[in-house]
């Protein structure tokens, strides 16, 4: 099944994009403008069905890699992805047939389509990780076996550079590395594969269900907490899990800075008025297993959330009730407009949301790469309910 996308879904793609990537995949807006302008020249994008692509047909992901907050500065031009693509075409000597993001995460939910304005091929309604997360080897592609390389990417001034790596690992160290030296940003053309490849891990039709959520956040804009109900009966019927209210109150401490070339800190909320406490939560301690919805007081203590490029780990105290590879999605508290990680400032009245991840990275060959032990938590992964 093929549609189209074009001007008039940018914006609720933006921002339904946004609130799945937990506070990472890059700020939406200034790319955003970017595909703006281009699909204002080329048209809409054709928005292909996974299922619909040959098997034979050659596929690329497509975004941007590096720290999220230089993001800020080093604006995006409209044809930087279509240039990368056509310099992976160069560079591998094969033609693409259509291109996909690999997370469905802020700006990077637009990469693939400024790539397909310019080569009028289409991109797949889907993504390599239902969410964004910060390394190559926690894609779905990688997990379930595709190669990461031959690859390009393209720097800000339009230098090319090009990868060979063995392993994902081997990719991430070095496409983050040349991303550091490139002015802390590039974007790549990566993980080539066939449609049969892509078919048996794409995590299918995120790119129009963020349409559809935020169309959902746009027309429903006001006080988050409201939202929960109209968020579980949209996800009811998607490839995510169960919604969790988490906590609302201000941010009363934040810090992040630029390491290995990722964005990593933590950010501190507490309640105010006494009304911040969570209607449900889960705890998740390293010691004890979770025990379904459980009622907190409205004293609880203040939530801390861990960052490294993504929202990682939501704790209270010293009880975790949210982790990677669930979403931990950050609200503004009176619009319901997601808040990327780089934009959280002290003040901000935010409503936090939790959501399970894909059943796929609840398989143990996908918690092998993506569970909080990678990140340098010390405690198992314990899944929001259903």
């Amino acid at each position: 099944m093929t549609t189209h996308l074009g001007i008039e879904s940018l914006e609720d793609l933006a921002t339904g994009a946004a609130f799945l990537a937990t506070g990472g995949g890059g700020d939406p807006y200034l790319a955003l403008l970017a595909a703006r302008r281009l699909l204002a020249e080329t048209g809409p994008v054709r928005l292909l069905k996974a299922a619909a692509l040959a098997d034979d047909a050659h596929v690329v992901a497509v975004g941007g890699v590096g720290a999220p907050t230089v993001g800020l500065e080093l604006l995006p031009a409209a044809g930087e992805a279509a240039a990368a693509l056509q310099a992976y075409e160069e560079h591998s000597g094969r033609q693409v047939d259509a291109v996909v993001a690999f997370e469905i995460g802020g700006g990077n939910s637009l990469a693939p389509l400024m790539a397909a304005a310019g080569s009028r091929i289409p991109v797949i309604d889907g993504d390599g990780m239902g969410r964004a997360l910060p390394e190559a080897q926690m894609m779905s592609f990688a997990i379930a076996g595709v190669a990461p390389t031959p690859a390009v990417g393209l720097d800000y001034a339009g230098n090319v550079l090009t990868f060979k790596a063995a392993t994902a690992a081997d990719y991430e160290r070095e496409v983050r590395q040349a991303a550091q030296e490139r002015g802390g940003l590039i974007t790549t053309v990566e993980h080539p594969m066939s449609g049969w490849q892509l078919k048996s891990c794409i995590m299918a039709d995120t790119v129009s269900f963020a349409v559809r959520l935020g169309t959902l956040l746009r027309q429903r804009r006001g006080d988050a907490r409201r939202l929960a109900g109209p968020l579980r009966e949209l996800f009811r019927d998607s490839i995510y899990g169960g919604v969790h209210h988490l906590y609302t109150g201000k941010v009363t401490a934040h810090s992040t800075t630029v390491k290995d070339g990722y964005d990593i800190g933590e950010t501190v909320i507490e309640a105010f008025d006494g009304g911040g406490a969570p209607e449900s939560a889960v705890a998740l301690s390293k010691d004890t297993p979770p025990t379904g919805a459980a009622s907190l007081p409205t004293n609880a203590p203040p939530l801390t959330i861990a960052i490294k490029n993504e929202y990682l780990a939501a704790s209270l105290g010293d009880e975790v009730i949210a982790s990677v590879p669930d979403l931990i999605v950050v609200l503004d508290q009176e619009t319901a407009t997601p808040i990327n990680a780089e934009r959280l400032r002290y003040g901000q009245r935010v409503t936090v949301y939790g959501i399970g991840c894909p059943a796929f990275y609840r398989h143990p060959s996908a918690l092998a790469a993506v569970a909080p032990h990678h990140f340098g938590f010390n405690f198992n992964h314990r899944p929001l309910p259903p």
